[in-house]
């Protein structure tokens, strides 16, 4: 089990790390594991993407049909599995203002470090599809200031996202983020802008802390695609990644499961062998049972653990190999 730094001092050293002047980069996670493995990664946070979770969850496309209860659920899995800050989607609040009050402190309850509100009407879509329709600014920034006031830990980051690209255009964009920055946000999120240019200027015209999404998963691409020392020369102190690890993670997936259906087990064990000295190569270490066999000889009585490991056959906890010389 990780020595887990407490959820305070995660959305402290969130807070440093935003006004730190240098770009953080938070590649997306939709589960408790792919968390940790972004954290493992050498990553300083972690984000968890609500299409992702959607996405997963599902089976489906991201179109505002999961509940707060279900993304607050992923929300905890994922903080509870790292001790770095994560920072998670809250799509519109779930309703109106008084609805973002429950909604802030129950991501707060959950563990996370930061969260992001936008201004679409609800149901809400994926930022990167068309069909977006936004609030009115009135009753966006009601919501920031009700976001705000809801908070019980002052180092928890309230992310105002706008969606007014897409919807109402870029100029309209521009001036929610200056309006939500005002409201109070701690930090201004202009989704799906379509050009270099556009994030420059959304950049230089809206005060305080900016995030950047690097999403847009499609052949045509919706987003740019740049070097993340431009978007920190741009002026922007967050960088997410939504998709990257899972999509990547599909597509190994589908060619699994298409080679199984093809060749069978021969497929498999070539696979096996392919794993062989990878981090997966003994599945039951990689996801922690070693850590589990720790926890039993420390806490349970040494004789019971004993015996329940000497009279049962299997992969035993804390070794590499079976003692039978089989892996895994």
């Amino acid at each position: 089990m990780t020595d887990m730094k407490t959820t305070h001092s995660k959305r402290h050293l969130l807070r440093q790390r935003l006004n730190s002047g240098k770009l953080l980069v938070a590649p997306g996670a939709h589960n408790g594991l792919s968390a940790r493995l972004v954290q493992d990664a050498g990553f300083e946070a972690v984000y968890m993407t609500g299409s992702g979770v959607a996405n997963t969850l599902t089976g489906g496309a991201d179109v505002g049909l999961l509940t707060m209860t279900e993304m607050t659920m992923m929300a905890r899995f994922c903080a509870q599995a790292v001790d770095i800050p994560v920072i998670s989607d809250a799509d519109t609040g779930y309703g109106n203002a008084i609805n973002v009050i429950r909604t802030v402190r129950e991501y707060e309850l959950a563990g996370v470090a930061a969260i992001h509100l936008e201004d679409q009407v609800s149901p809400k879509r994926c930022g990167s599809i068309a069909g977006k329709e936004v609030i009115p600014v009135e009753e966006a920034c009601g919501k920031i200031r009700a976001a705000v006031d809801a908070r019980t830990d002052p180092d928890f980051v309230i992310i105002a996202r706008t969606d007014a690209r897409g919807a109402t255009g870029f100029a309209d964009a521009v001036k929610r983020g200056q309006r939500y920055h005002e409201a109070g946000a701690d930090m201004v999120f202009p989704d799906a802008l379509l050009s270099v240019e556009e994030y420059a200027a959304f950049a230089r015209e809206v005060p305080g802390l900016k995030m950047f999404n690097m999403g847009g998963y499609a052949k045509k691409r919706t987003t740019p695609k740049l070097p993340l020392d431009e978007v920190e020369g741009m002026g922007y102190a967050l960088c997410i990644l939504p998709l990257l690890a899972l999509r990547a993670g599909v597509q190994a997936m589908i060619d699994t499961l298409d080679g199984f259906k093809r060749d069978g087990i021969a497929y498999e064990l070539r696979q096996l062998e392919a794993f062989a000295d990878r981090p997966v190569e003994n599945w039951y270490e990689f996801t922690g049972i070693g850590e589990i066999r720790t926890l039993e000889d420390k806490y349970l009585p040494a004789d019971a653990v004993e015996q329940k490991y000497a009279r049962t056959a299997g992969h035993k906890p804390g070794d590499r190999e079976n003692k039978e010389g089989v892996k895994g």
